[in-house]
């Protein structure tokens, strides 16, 4: 079967430049992972190809122009993303996405689900009190709760948000880390912080984090507290021991959220704490008004390698456990 070609004219209110990309970095990303040639010139964009290939490259465009006109900034891994989308027979299309985005006034930024269950998080999460999500790295767990709680502050449905992860990580003791206590957690916390600017201007959050309107914490800060008027966000839960995820999930105050996020595959607590993050799936599992939301690696949307190494690990985990049961 032989080449086709289509040409797409963009609307005038269309900027080429933030369809394309920086040094059209949007359009390279296309045309090397479906194949095709892509050619730009004004408003115009050509492509020319395989047609099942260039059908796919059309589709793309025309999400990234709709999206673009929805507020949203592209970068290139929501390209390479719509490309794996468009893909699949089960792809999950921008009418799904749109109906539950999350929108940040202060940078005027659209927080778009990129998957099924992001969706099913975002939906459930402004449903329910308390949602725990667990899954693999990279499947926007943290990034989704951090972006409805700063776009709740910021609409003024909470008065703070509190951030907390367990300072264990990797085997690390804290005592024999350099510093204060302030230098010796912050590290743990950086994640967050990073995360908290890419939703905000630098002076904004800056100003919050100051008059405590958002904190960022150890989860050992959170002990006797009752947390009103708040979304509190629970990052790593996974190497919250189970005396300490009570602790913080009875935190919950009036008018508050709590969202849990957690990957036990990851866990960095002595072999002889249980995580409070695999516990309380049989404890709350009954309670009305906690929902468990879980992730696989097919919801992440980091680079696309990212992906295949979580998933070649669950294959070698699996594997492993298996070769350990013959040998008993």
């Amino acid at each position: 079967m032989g080449n086709t070609r289509v040409k797409i004219h963009l609307k005038e209110k269309t900027d080429p430049h933030t369809l394309f990309g920086s040094s059209d970095v949007n359009l390279r990303i296309i045309e090397e992972t479906l194949g095709i040639g892509v050619v730009a010139r004004g408003h115009d964009v050509t492509l020319e190809g395989p047609p099942q290939s260039v059908r796919i490259g059309e589709k793309v465009i025309h999400d990234l122009v709709s999206l673009i006109e929805e507020g949203y900034s592209i970068r290139p891994d929501d390209v390479e993303y719509l490309i794996r989308q468009s893909t699949k027979d089960e792809g999950f299309n921008l009418e799904e996405a749109f109906a539950e985005a999350v929108s940040i006034p202060s940078k005027k930024k659209l927080i778009l689900p990129k998957s099924p269950m992001q969706a099913e998080y975002i939906k459930t999460i402004r449903k329910y009190d308390i949602v725990i999500g667990i899954g693999p790295a990279g499947t926007g767990k943290t990034y989704l709760a951090m972006g409805m709680a700063v776009a709740a502050l910021l609409r003024k449905e909470v008065n703070r948000i509190i951030l907390a992860r367990p300072a264990v990580e990797a085997g690390e003791k804290l005592g024999f880390l350099p510093g204060d206590m302030y230098e010796k957690i912050n590290p743990y916390l950086r994640p967050l912080y990073d995360a908290l600017y890419d939703m905000m201007e630098t002076e904004k959050a800056n100003r919050l984090l100051e008059r405590g309107d958002i904190e960022i914490a150890p989860l050992a800060f959170m002990r006797g507290r009752t947390l009103n008027d708040s979304f509190i966000i629970l990052d790593e839960a996974q190497n919250a021991t189970s005396e300490q995820m009570k602790m913080f999930l009875t935190r919950l105050g009036f008018n508050s959220k709590v969202v849990v996020t957690g990957d036990i595959t990851q866990i960095d607590l002595p072999a002889e704490k249980v995580s409070g993050l695999i516990e309380i799936q049989d404890i709350l599992t009954e309670i009305h008004g906690i929902r468990f939301v879980y992730f696989t690696e097919k919801d992440v949307v980091r680079h696309k390698l990212v992906q295949d190494i979580v998933k070649a690990y669950e294959i070698f985990t699996a594997k492993t456990s298996k070769t350990k049961k013959t040998k008993r």
